[in-house]
């Protein structure tokens, strides 16, 4: 098993260094997350903070294989009913959904495109 959960280990998938367009968009959204977190931070949002302390670090060294699984992590704290738009500004919240959401749609252009 991967450091990052992934039952096939480092081998699994392509590295990121081989998918560039998969590795920067992984890497914007590792920055949203750097200032949500801050924000989060700043105003003792503890649980919130706890939620997505990892994430960065997670979008900046996890496999390929592992960013959809971290990205509806980071997606799934927008829900209807809990949401940490609830909590924090929309100036660092909507970046990260936005960069997420694409980091998602680039993953599944890659499955598609079988590769």
């Amino acid at each position: 098993m991967s450091a990052h959960g992934h039952p096939g280990g480092a081998g699994s998938g392509p590295a990121r260094h081989e998918r560039p367009e998969l590795d920067e968009l992984a890497l914007t959204a590792a920055r949203a997350a750097d200032k949500l977190v801050a924000s989060a931070r700043e105003r003792g949002a503890v649980r919130w903070l706890a939620y997505f302390e990892p994430l960065p670090d997670l979008l900046r060294d996890a496999p390929i294989v592992d960013l959809r699984r971290i990205g509806m992590r980071a997606r799934a704290a927008y829900g209807p009913k809990d949401s940490i738009r609830d909590v924090l500004p929309a100036v660092v919240t909507e970046p990260l959904l936005e960069a997420i959401d694409r980091l998602l749609k680039g993953l599944a252009r890659r499955e598609m495109s079988g590769g």
